[in-house]
């Protein structure tokens, strides 16, 4: 936003002048439970290697009252643009800033959330990337770290956790003052701040005689839900890989897991001091994936502690190798640690981390995976699949390319090296050259510093007797979206090539090939002469990132026996290539319904089921012709409703029928039969319906008119909430009404009261498949608002509308002439513009998919 950027060129001039010593952070929160504004007073001691230069600090607060450089008091005046100007440096400075800065409901800063269910005020800190000058002046950039020592006042009663251990408060009357020890020098973004009368569980790891202490946390009103043990059995889980595979013991002098309310991220990695969206403290039956995912979370944040916050970039170009390597982390945890209750974890990756770096890299957006980040606008709109998925894929690749061994030997050496410190991708890239003894710039070239994605097809030719007479790997670069900066390439693959059979009634791998495929055409002789089998599978064990098709005979077993599959990555494998030619107009919408219709039915995988259900419900409200499209989605609530009934009692796939069921229920039966599971007049055996499914139902029937405000304020009742509050909020804005859309939008558009979660709840609401006549009105108020959302709302805040209210449900040409004629006239900024040109490409996505259904 105006005011707030920092380009990468200030930043590298202010680390060539600066270093940073010491931070002292005083802050008053005593007055939390009001609201409005905090005391804040910093105190920070640097050096500069100029005497007499000039430069600034960050802060963004609604007032400051005290500036003091080396015993010199500054003028107000030096506090502009989210800046305050630092003349005549001394070698050796310390500066004092007093600030009165503003609590947030935005999820950026110092949020405060006050919860429905006690009316307390529970406050957390989120600062990645630029937020920690909301708390406290400081030099916002990664390389400047500092230690850290924050002192806290606030109410009696509370619980106060930063990075550093909680020290026993001092004080009498209504508050106490914590004075924490002084953090290990680490980035700004990394330091936290939660504070309220949250609940704590404790334990600790315990190995030798190391000894780390653990603490898991929520609020009063989830601690029934929180499952403790379960959380920390996964935690030490990680402790044991990631120090065995690290060498270098856990860095921080404790270990906090905080689960905390209207979250924007999935969770944070502050050192020693983690925040979860505390929807991963399930207050309804969820199925094995949700705690499978909340699993990897919990390894992905932990493995940060080493890749992130001991050894952390210089910049915010290796963003994705922050990123990325703790993706890769989470799911070579999952898959190997002895123990785990998810060793097929690449399955789960292959089919959502995957399918999201796809999807990313063949938007106008794409961009190579060390991107270009020219300014703090830049990297708050690139936490996107090419960072963290894509990322994560070509780690897997490397890591076939030089050894697993020799990856982590190369890590190791990587972490002694340059403990506390900052580094760029050369650093990693020399540790692993070392290890392995193979020059990697060639590859670094072809994958990080290169868009677009490759697709790998078989060419495979018969004998007269049915026998292989030659096959090879054709390798095809796709031109990149128009609007996307860079060439498409070719580039060097480690895969292999997987020979599938039918085998009482199951497809088995009998061989694998592994190989490395490089430039159009790579021969794969040992195949020449060979029986063809039932299927031949590229890529298999999923190796490298690219898109693969199979062959028609290949193609042909595998629509049929999809299902089939012994092992779960090839079906995941299937399914992704399945999906991705749907949205690539390859295969019709109406094909990959019966292929899920028919495949779906021997899924065992719980995670893939769920993922093919929504990308069903994507294709058939996106992609499908609009003359066939209520025959599909008909047949689809149909399939739903008939695997409801069947799915065995009480499992994870019934839930996940009943769930996609009340996504999609149209007819008078299947609407009656969700009215009849909400009030008690109908049952399905097994199936729980509590509150959060109660709440699936319920939404549904307001969105077709089947339920009024009275229900709603009725479910409300029931479960005062704020989570309760959020799907009510939903509900309303579903309401089949012009005056029920016209309210949800002058909510979200008109009015910046809304907190991040409501907020989002009502465009989710607003934004209803069916109801497209509604929203035909909205387009024009789209492209009317955005500009001023941009320039006068927070990053998280304006990005929900400006992504979420697009008009996504318009696929027509007129929609993307709108569009056009918005981007040529607005002149939007670079991190604006993205946005929309990204969500205009899925409308010229529908428009093709729809004519391949057509």
């Amino acid at each position: 936003m105006p005011g707030t950027n920092l380009t990468r060129e200030e930043a590298r001039t202010r680390a060539a002048l600066l270093a940073v010593d010491a931070y002292e952070i005083e802050l008053d929160l005593s007055s939390a439970r009001e609201g409005g504004t905090f005391r804040s007073t910093t105190v920070v001691r640097f050096t500069a290697a100029e005497p007499g230069a000039t430069t600034f600090i960050d802060l963004v607060a609604p007032a400051v009252t005290e500036i003091v450089l080396n015993g010199r008091a500054l003028p107000p005046e030096n506090f502009a643009d989210s800046r305050i100007t630092l003349p005549g440096l001394a070698a050796e400075n310390e500066l004092r800033v007093v600030a009165d800065c503003a609590y947030t409901n935005t999820g950026e800063g110092l949020h405060r959330f006050v919860d429905p269910a006690d009316g307390e005020t529970y406050l957390y800190t989120q600062f990645e990337v630029p937020d920690a000058r909301r708390v406290f002046a400081n030099f916002e950039q990664p390389d400047l770290k500092a230690t850290f020592a924050f002192t806290v006042t606030a109410p009696a009663g509370w619980v106060v956790v930063s990075n550093s251990p909680t020290p026993e408060p001092a004080g009498d009357g209504d508050t106490r003052v914590w004075t924490f020890e002084p953090t290990p020098r680490i980035s700004t973004y990394i330091t936290a701040l939660i504070a309220g009368p949250y609940v704590g569980v404790f334990d600790s790891y315990d190995n030798g005689a190391q000894h780390v202490p653990f603490g898991v946390y929520c609020r009063p009103s989830l601690r029934e839900f929180l499952d403790a043990d379960a959380i920390f059995a996964v935690t030490r889980q990680g402790f044991d890989y990631f120090q065995e595979k690290f060498d270098f013991p856990f860095p921080f002098a404790k270990y906090d897991q905080l689960f905390v309310p209207e979250f924007n991220a999935g969770a944070m990695e502050n050192a020693g001091a983690v925040t979860f969206r505390d929807q991963y403290v399930f207050r309804s039956k969820v199925t094995d994936a949700s705690y499978e995912a909340r699993a990897a979370t919990i390894l992905h944040e932990l493995a940060h502690m080493w890749f992130g916050d001991l050894v952390t970039m210089e910049w915010w170009n290796d963003l994705w190798l922050n990123e990325s390597f703790a993706t890769f982390a989470e799911v070579v945890c999952q898959a190997e640690a002895p123990g785990s209750k998810w060793p097929h974890s690449w399955t789960t990756f292959a089919n959502q981390m995957k399918t999201w770096a796809y999807r990313q890299d063949q938007l106008p957006s794409t961009h190579p995976i060390m991107a270009e980040i020219n300014d703090l606008e830049d990297v708050q709109v690139n936490f996107d699949g090419i960072t963290y998925a894509k990322g994560a894929s070509v780690l897997k690749q490397l890591v076939a390319y030089v050894g697993q061994d020799a990856f982590f030997q190369g890590v190791r050496a990587y972490f002694k090296r340059h403990a506390w410190g900052n580094t760029r991708l050369s650093d990693l890239l020399g540790a692993l050259e070392e290890a392995s003894g193979r020059d990697l710039r060639t590859w670094s070239k072809a994958w990080l510093e290169t868009a677009g994605i490759n697709v790998l097809r078989p060419e495979l030719t018969l004998a007269a007797d049915g026998t292989i007479e030659s096959f090879a790997v054709r390798q095809e670069a796709p031109a990149l979206p128009a609007g996307a900066r860079g060439e498409a390439v070719l580039r060097p693959h480690r895969i292999a090539v997987g020979l599938y059979e039918l085998t009482d009634g199951k497809l088995v791998r009998t061989e694998r090939i592994e190989l490395d495929v490089d430039g159009e055409r790579t021969a794969v002789p040992q195949l020449a002469g060979r029986a063809r089998p039932a299927v031949l599978l590229l890529n298999d064990d999923d190796l490298s990132y690219a898109k693969v098709r199979l062959d028609a005979d290949s193609l042909a077993v595998v629509t049929a026996h999809l299902g089939d599959f012994a092992d779960s990555l090839p079906r995941a494998l299937c399914w992704a290539s399945a999906w991705d030619m749907t949205r690539d107009g390859e295969l019709a919408t109406r094909d990959y319904l019966a292929l899920a219709l028919s495949g779906l039915q021997r899924e065992s995988d719980i995670g893939v089921v769920q993922s093919v259900q929504r990308q069903v419900k994507l294709a058939l409200e996106l992609y499908a012709d609009p003359a066939w499209r209520e025959s599909g989605l008909r047949q689809w609530a149909a399939a739903a409703e008939d695997a409801l009934r069947t799915a065995p009692a009480g499992s994870d796939h019934q839930l996940a029928w009943a769930r996609a069921l009340a996504g999609a229920a149209r007819t008078d039966g299947q609407l009656a039969l969700l009215a009849g599971l909400l009030d008690g007049t109908a049952e399905v055996e097994g199936l729980a319906v509590d509150t959060e499914l109660r709440w699936t139902l319920l939404t549904r029937l307001v969105a077709t008119g089947r339920a009024d405000e009275a229900a709603i304020d009725a479910e409300l009742a029931r479960d005062n909430t704020s989570s309760g509050q959020e799907h009510a909020a939903t509900c309303r804005a579903a309401r089949p009404t012009a005056a029920a859309k016209a309210e949800a939008w002058a909510s979200v558009v008109d009015s910046d009261t809304l907190t991040n979660y409501v907020q989002e709840a009502v465009i989710a609401g607003f934004q209803q498949a069916d109801q497209r006549e509604l929203l035909a009105p909205y387009a024009e108020k789209y492209f009317a608002a955005i500009k001023q959302v941009w320039e006068t709302r927070s990053h998280e805040i304006s990005q929900q509308i400006i992504v979420g209210l697009y008009p996504a449900y318009a696929v027509s040409q007129a929609t993307l002439d709108a569009t056009d004629a918005w981007l040529a006239a607005a002149g939007p900024a670079p991190a604006l513009r993205r946005q929309v040109v990204e969500a205009r490409a899925g409308v010229e996505r529908a428009l093709k998919a729809q004519a391949a259904d057509r």
